[in-house]
Parts: C-alpha cells; structure tokens; sequence
C-alpha cells in the first residue's frame, strides 16, 4: 500500500459475535502497556513495521471494523490489519475439537467471539516474554515498562504518551547493568540483548516453525519464551507454553480434575485438541478457570542495587 500524507483507512467486516476486546486483549502486556490502549471504544497499538514507525487504530461499529494508521508505516499496519485483530484466525476443525470434552466445549462457547491476534513483529513481543521468563507478573511488568519508557519514543497519531517500543539495535547496545534499575538481573538482560541482536533475522521468518527455531538457537531463549511470541506474533493456535508456572494444573484441572500437573500430563491432555493446543490454553485462561493454589506466592525480587 501506498503511503499519503494523512492516516490511511480501511473498513473490514468483523464475523458473527466477533469480540475486539477479547482478540487484541492479548497484544498489550495489561491495561498500562505504554505501547497499546483502549480509548473508548478503539484500540491503539504502536509499532515499529518495514516501512517505519506507525500506530493502529481499530474501532468497532456493529459488523464493521475501521482500520486507521499513522506515521510511515501506517501502510504496513493498515494492510495487517485484519490480522492484527484476528481476522485471519483459522478455526477450521475447532468446533469438532471443542465438543468433544464438555469443559472446552463451555469455553469455547462463551468466548466464540475470540480470535487470536497476529501481529507480525516478533521483537515486542520477544523482549516482553524475556522479562516474564521466571518472574512475577509484578517484576516482569517493571522491567518491561521502564525498558519501554526509558528507550522508546512517542508513537505517530493523536494518542498523547503512546510510546513505540525500543528498536532492537538500541537494545543491543546497551551494557547489561543499564536494566538493573527495572528490576532485571544480567541473565535476562543478556539474553535481551542477545535476542535483539538477532532481531532482524528472526523477523525475516516466514513461519512461527522457522523462528521458533531461529529464537531457541539464542542462549536463554526456550520453548516456553518462543511459544509466547509465535502465539501472538505468527497467530500459532497450537504454541503451547510448556515450561509455565500455572497452565500445567490449569489444564490438569480443567481437563482432567487433578489439582497439579506436569508439563509431560498437560501435553497429553492438550493432544486431543493438536492444532488448537494453544487456543484452549487461551480460553481456559479467559475464563479464569486456574487451579486451586497452594503454598506462599512468588516473592518479588530487587535487583536495582546489584
């Protein structure tokens, strides 16, 4: 697409009982991700795409989703559009799937209107689930958000404080004692800038197979970390996050009525549905359905003077 002065525009026809809220809810990192935010009834998310940076608006009226960009890139986001919001989501064979366990079956019922977002920018979305790697949500949202804060810059359009995420050679330029003040010890600030260094290659992937393979090739980068990105930045339905903390007695428990599992028990019981493995763990974490909890909580850790 073209690019023209003013914000670019495109209307798409949202399915049946289509939820904007629920199929973008996984792009911002909570509802304070200074690069993503609902204003009203439209969503705002920045990034950085080919062509340079833009933001996208998407705004929902009855069947129609409008689609508006800004800054150099707004071409880019406006063209992914309809996938960024989910649009390209495949289904096919969900349903025959679902219907066979009454618990998915539920789920999948309640939140039809739930598509998975594919945003095709893998590097946000990597240095997000590198500072989510082994921590509390608390720590990794502190980490995130100061990275954001200290190294983006403001975002294209109308929306005042909407911050582009870092460029990846800005991080890899960084010493890894810069982002101890954010709460992130050496080990997950290497693994950053090692990734970011790599950023450019990973983008060229052309399937979430490819750069799941091209990410887990960096030290401190597993399957856990590669799922969380291909779920989100290719659409992967099936990217499970094996290595968690809580989705193994999600499962184990929605599935199967056991209070705990492993790794080995959740992807035995998340085989019926392959294909979709990562969709259910989605919508068993949509409805809240989480296993009875046991023991102390996590602590939260300081690394600010280290």
């Amino acid at each position: 697409m073209s690019h023209t002065v003013g914000p670019v525009q495109r209307v798409m026809r949202a399915p049946e009982g289509y939820h904007l809220g629920g199929s973008v809810g996984p792009i911002p990192m909570s509802r304070w991700d200074p690069c993503a935010r609902f204003t009203g009834d439209t969503f705002w998310w920045a990034t950085h795409t080919p062509d340079g940076p833009a933001t996208l608006a998407l705004r929902r009226q009855g069947q129609e989703l409008t689609a508006t960009g800004y800054g150099p890139g707004q071409g880019w986001v406006v063209e992914h559009a309809d996938a960024v919001a989910g649009l390209r989501d495949d289904l096919t064979g969900f349903a025959e799937l679902a219907a066979a366990h009454p618990v998915v079956r539920e789920v999948a019922r309640v939140h039809r209107g739930r598509r998975i977002p594919a945003t095709g920018i893998v590097f946000p979305r990597l240095m997000r689930a590198i500072f989510e790697q082994k921590v509390t949500g608390k720590e990794a949202y502190k980490g995130y958000s100061g990275t954001v804060r200290k190294f983006g810059t403001p975002a294209p359009g109308p929306i005042e404080g909407l911050t582009l995420p870092p460029l990846p050679e800005v991080i890899a330029a960084q010493p890894y004692w810069v982002f101890h003040p954010f709460g992130v010890e050496q080990k997950r600030a290497d693994t950053l800038r090692r990734a970011a260094v790599a950023a450019a290659a990973i983008e060229r992937c052309a399937t979430a197979a490819e750069a799941t393979t091209r990410m887990r090739s960096i030290t401190g980068i597993g399957v856990w970390t590669a799922a969380e990105v291909v779920r989100i930045a290719y659409g992967d339905a099936d990217a499970v996050s094996v290595g968690d903390f809580h989705i193994p007695n999600m499962v184990a428990w929605n599935l199967a009525g056991e209070a705990r599992g492993d790794d080995a028990r959740m992807l035995a019981l998340l085989e019926p549905f392959r294909g979709h493995r990562g969709r259910v763990c989605m919508l068993l974490e949509a409805s809240g359905l989480m296993a009875p909890k046991f023991g102390p909580r996590m602590p939260i850790r300081s690394f600010a003077k280290f």
